[in-house]
């Protein structure tokens, strides 16, 4: 049970929708109400149906680049180390990829706000760890996917009831958590490419 607890909670600091928020506040705001729940639940199926993709196929099409495991593992560690130092340091996230009054379709929501390199790159790990278990790689991801559509679709009471100050707080504790992780998936790279 632990275990499935962190890994859940792992996945959920890399999608990082409390990071997000203020993003997706932004992009959806002069959208109404009703609208911006379909917009966020039909951008969220789109990229769990990109990370099943990368789950199922992302081993194969590294198998068809000839890279190594432990490359994506160094990879993506490092991916999410320089992700989680801009959350500790809350740089400011590019807000122009969207215009003024235009509905947002795949991109920047689905692509890369939730289903990012770091995620992607963590799945085709999680899919070579767990090749055997396969259906428990699906359950954690399909767990952190739900709680990040829960917290996307409360964005707005989110936003009031932790204020501000309340988003940097968070923002930058799950910013040091990630790069406890980050850290530990690059010294798996590098055990593993040692091995």
């Amino acid at each position: 049970m632990k275990k499935i607890i962190s890994d859940i909670i792992f996945l959920l600091l890399i999608i990082d929708p409390l990071g997000n928020l203020p993003i997706f506040i932004n992009i959806l705001k002069n959208i109404n109400y009703k609208r911006r729940f379909f917009i966020i639940i039909r951008e969220m199926i789109f990229s769990l149906f990109i990370m099943f993709i990368f789950l199922f196929f992302g081993e194969k099409i590294l198998f068809f680049l000839n890279l190594k495991n432990y490359v994506v593992s160094i990879s993506g560690g490092i991916i999410l180390f320089l992700i989680a130092l801009k959350m500790i340091f809350l740089e400011n996230k590019d807000k122009s990829i969207i215009k003024k009054n235009n509905e947002p379709f795949l991109v920047p929501i689905a692509i890369p706000l939730i289903s990012g390199p770091s995620i992607l790159s963590s799945l085709i790990i999680f899919s070579h760890n767990y090749s055997n278990n396969i259906k428990y790689v699906i359950f954690i991801l399909f767990i952190s996917w739900l709680i990040a559509l829960i917290i996307l679709l409360i964005s707005n009471y989110l936003i009031k009831f932790l204020g501000k100050q309340g988003m940097i707080a968070i923002e930058r504790i799950m910013g040091l958590i990630l790069i406890m992780i980050s850290i530990q998936m690059i010294l798996n790279g590098i055990k593993s490419y040692l091995n």
